[in-house]
């Protein structure tokens, strides 16, 4: 049989296949968790920035029932920024349950969401403090490093996950205020940071920041904050470079969309459909990817993995 023949020999078998099985379509979305997950339409609510996760209608899920620590970062001391909230939450209380003590970083705004992190932290039978400040001021992030460390005594782990978005409809409606705004939060925040961790961090110790899927593809109407993710990916890898010497390990988590204060103080009309746009059709939630930083925080766990960008995104098309 000539290559012709054969490739339409093929072509037959996969038609007459298509017609006795029709393609699978996914009725509603993907639950693949623990326990089953919201998917849009989610409440149409919109809240002032920077979005409070206790003035929510639709609250995140966060402290991961099904999660059965097993000493991962047992005596670790831990900083997480944007912790009162969100991803910084979940993560905060998995950092917990795992035997790390957290320091909760968060902006000087209403304390309740931090005091309910902390709380969650203590919960675990861990050590919980909450700092109040703004990560693109250098003097803040110096202050409050040396508070965590007078109060834990060294700095293990780095989260840096302390962000600003805010959606545009044109690019030309991007003002230079804004635009400072969010490379000052989400860049200048990680580098003064990761500077001011360093001098009280020892091998074994690793700093996981939060990139995301748009520093991967880009968003059209989150131009800047597409950039400052882009731009949190190449100082991961960058980074990590140049702390190799010292035993300190640089990982970044990049996640697709996820359920947080982030979404309803952005957009509405966005956040009604949030998620939806992902294979899963559906955002994560924050417990779905607390693990992620587990994995890249924990020597026992990633000791062979520095300057990778996790992306942990709901899937690729399905077409």
């Amino acid at each position: 049989m000539n290559v012709t023949a054969r490739q339409r020999a093929v072509q037959q078998q996969v038609q007459e296949a298509d017609k006795a099985r029709p393609k699978e379509e996914m009725k509603g979305a993907m639950q693949a968790g623990a326990r089953r997950y919201p998917e849009p339409p989610f409440p149409d609510q919109l809240l002032e920035k920077p979005g409070i996760e206790s003035e929510q209608e639709l609250a995140p899920l966060y402290d991961a029932p099904y999660w059965k620590g097993s000493g991962k970062l047992e005596g670790k001391k831990a900083i997480v920024t944007g912790g009162d909230s969100g991803i910084g939450r979940a993560v905060a209380v998995l950092f917990a349950r795992e035997g790390a003590d957290v320091a909760i970083l968060h902006l000087d705004e209403e304390q309740v969401d931090a005091d309910v992190t902390r709380a969650a932290v203590e919960l675990e039978g861990r050590r919980g403090l909450t700092v109040a400040g703004d990560v693109s001021d250098r003097r803040f992030c110096d202050e409050a490093v040396a508070q965590v460390v007078k109060e834990f005594g060294t700095v293990d782990v780095l989260v840096n996950n302390a962000a600003f978005q805010l959606h545009v409809s044109r690019f030309e409606d991007l003002t230079e205020e804004h635009f400072d705004l969010t490379l000052k939060t989400n860049l200048y925040g990680y580098f003064h940071m990761a500077q001011a961790c360093l001098p009280h961090m020892k091998p074994g110790s690793a700093i996981v920041n939060t990139g995301s899927v748009t520093g991967m593809f880009g968003s059209a109407s989150i131009v800047d904050y597409s950039m400052t993710k882009g731009g949190i990916h190449a100082f991961t890898r960058a980074l990590s470079g140049a702390l190799l010497p010292r035993g300190i390990r640089v990982n970044a988590v990049a996640p697709g969309p996820v359920w947080t204060p982030l979404n309803p103080s952005d957009d509405k009309e966005k956040a009604k459909k949030f998620g939806e746009g992902t294979p899963m059709k559906r955002p994560a939630q924050p417990e779905e990817l607390a693990p992620a930083y587990v994995f890249l925080a924990s020597p026992q766990m990633s000791s062979f993995i520095t300057g990778e960008v996790l992306p942990v995104i709901g899937g690729y098309s399905s077409a």
